[in-house]
């Protein structure tokens, strides 16, 4: 008999299809969630029924935890399983299912909020003996407390919003002078992201290794790990690339860091799949980061070294089932990699870059698998996070993996939106990563965007990109042709050449007397689709070059617009919470009358 009749799954995207799959195995009805943006995605058909539970925004449709409990109950499901992000570590929301009856299929209430909460976190993991990052257990309450810090523990620090995750709310500060901006970015995003603007302060450690261990634990009082994941490459924080096992793990290490997560989750009194992060220095320190309480979009390279279905342990553990395996039944096999593949644009700084997909097609072959909620013609919106689909790969070691990861790749056909594929091409291919480093400075330098965007351009050695540019003008893809020169074949790349904000920009300047021009001639233009978080300027203010205008937000990323030279704000087209699309013009920056 299965353990419940029916479940619901409270998410959306490839997360919401992943778990459905897992429960048809165990032969449970799937219900599913959608929001009116949501409306025919892949995952709403991929449920045995699915429901509308409000518009758009995720604070009015994923984040409605009444509406979820409520529509789980109509719909007779017997359990409810949170995915990872929206409600997914909310305990409040995990209280709620229980109280009305239902089954939650995740840990305790009170371990997510001991976790969710990350000085209480500290404290209580220093007093178990587990080793943390120097720093405060208390928040900080004003940047004079983080310089404070700093003159006690040295610099550089970082701040993080307490109740934090999934790289939000951090901020790093190298010295005294940026206590101020880092401490108010932090507040602000803790307050968006988690209702909570209470931050703290860890040393910041230069160049570690982001090693995380998968854990699962019982009702039972069993708890087991199943090693360890390498989630270093990362940028703003967001992981980009993991595997596992660590190139900078041998099993002395791996018995280590696994006793320390084994020891962190019955510290929290845990129950469910979790994963415990911390921080390996290059002099082999480790140190406990923080703990994720839910499956992590990563869990699926831990499936392909263990052969288990983490999902499927959640859902029996939930059901009040002791684990299926103890700890010396837990064998690696392998080398997996995990690459995903967001709707972000190398070329501007990783920025997200909603759009409509006009092209999908997966790769397939031996060790491949593709984790995805996404088919052609579906729309990647501004609205949630940018990733498309998650690329996974296992062989008999590291560079087999690589090589089967750069083949994967390969195959692997995006259009109608700038993705990570040809990032992650480049990076595999780069000396750092094949030789197991950190790669820092490498994922965001200017050598790897250049290789990234030559790859994102040409899919294939056939692959001719025809561009005519003209000055100051940013070429976008519209679509490829087929071809044929001497009888071979050829796709051709088409540009167009004009931004959507070059004539409004010339006919504005040309009112102001200035000469014609364009981003480069103090026309200030968002770089991508979102919503304005913060005005810092006003029209009539003098700036000084690098000097914060706006801040600009979409698929929960952060991006600071500075001026592009020292000048007078001209014509502020856009207020807070506006919204702004890709290229828009928000300001100007003129000279001075005096042609300063």
């Amino acid at each position: 008999m299965p353990p419940f009749s029916k479940v619901l799954v409270a998410n959306r995207g490839e997360i919401a299809v992943r778990v459905f799959r897992t429960l048809r195995e165990l032969g449970i009805a799937c219900v599913g969630i959608y929001s009116e943006a949501d409306r025919g995605r892949a995952h709403v058909r991929a449920a045995d029924e699915a429901y509308l539970v409000g518009p758009g925004p995720a604070a009015e449709s994923y984040l409605r935890g009444d509406v979820i409990v409520e529509t789980a109950l109509r719909a007779g499901a017997q359990a409810i399983h949170p995915g990872y992000g929206f409600l997914a570590e909310n305990a409040a929301f995990a209280r709620m299912v229980e109280q009305a009856g239902l089954t939650w299929i995740g840990p305790p209430p009170d371990a997510i909020e001991l976790m969710g909460t990350k000085t209480a976190a500290r404290r209580v993991m220093r007093d178990a003996g587990v080793p943390i990052i120097p720093g405060a257990v208390d928040p900080v309450r004003s940047p004079d407390e983080v310089a404070a810090l700093g003159d006690e523990i040295g610099y550089p620090l970082i701040i993080k919003a307490a109740a934090g995750g999934g790289g939000k709310g951090m901020e790093i500060v190298r010295g005294p002078g940026d206590a101020g901006r880092a401490f108010e970015s932090a507040a602000r995003q803790g307050e968006k992201y988690f209702a909570d603007p209470a931050v703290y302060v860890e040393r910041y450690l230069e160049d570690p290794r982001h090693v995380e261990v998968q854990v699962l634990a019982d009702a039972h009082g069993n708890a087991i790990h199943l090693g360890e994941r390498d989630c270093t490459i990362q940028r703003r924080h967001q992981k980009l690339v993991e595997e596992t096992p660590s190139p900078a793990v041998d099993d002395a290490l791996r018995e280590r860091i696994g006793r320390i997560a084994v020891d962190a989750a019955h510290a929290a009194g845990y129950r469910s799949a979790g994963t415990v992060e911390g921080l390996l220095t290059p002099a082999g320190e480790y140190f406990f980061m923080e703990m994720n309480t839910r499956i992590q979009v990563e869990h699926t390279v831990t499936e392909a070294v263990t052969g288990l279905d983490l999902v499927r342990e959640q859902i029996l553990v939930a059901a009040g089932e002791p684990l299926s395996l103890a700890q010396d039944d837990v064998v690696l096999r392998g080398h997996a990699i995990e690459c995903r593949i967001n709707a972000e644009d190398v070329a501007k700084g990783f920025l997200p870059a909603p759009g409509r997909i006009t092209v999908y097609r997966e790769p397939a072959g031996p060790g491949v698998r593709v984790d995805s909620g996404i088919e052609a013609g579906d729309e990647i919106s501004g609205l949630y996070d940018p990733m498309i689909a998650k690329l996974i790969v296992h062989d008999v070691d590291r560079e087999r993996a690589i090589a089967r990861m750069l083949r994967a790749l390969a195959e692997f056909r995006i259009e109608g939106t700038p993705t990570l594929l040809g990032f992650h091409r480049a990076l595999l291919e780069h000396p750092c990563f094949r030789a197991g480093a950190t790669c820092e400075g490498v994922v965001e330098s200017e050598e790897l965007a250049r290789r990234a965007q030559e790859l994102e351009n040409g899919f294939s050695d056939r692959t001719t990109s025809v561009t005519h540019a003209s000055d100051g003008a940013v070429p976008t893809v519209p679509r490829l042709v087929g071809v044929e020169v001497d009888g071979r074949a050829y796709d051709v790349r088409l540009h167009v050449t004009e931004p959507p904000w070059a004539d409004m920009v010339r006919r504005r300047r040309a009112r102001q007397g200035h000469a014609g021009g364009a981003a480069g001639n103090g026309a200030v233009v968002s770089p991508m689709q979102g919503t304005v978080l913060k005005v810092a300027v006003g029209d009539g203010d003098a700036v000084g070059e690098g000097d914060l205008l706006l801040v600009v937000e979409a698929m929960k990323m952060e991006n600071e617009i500075v001026a592009p030279r020292e000048g007078v704000v001209s014509g502020l087209a856009v207020t807070v919470g506006a919204g702004v699309s890709s290229g828009q013009l928000l300001c100007l920056v003129v000279a001075e009358p005096d042609g300063k």
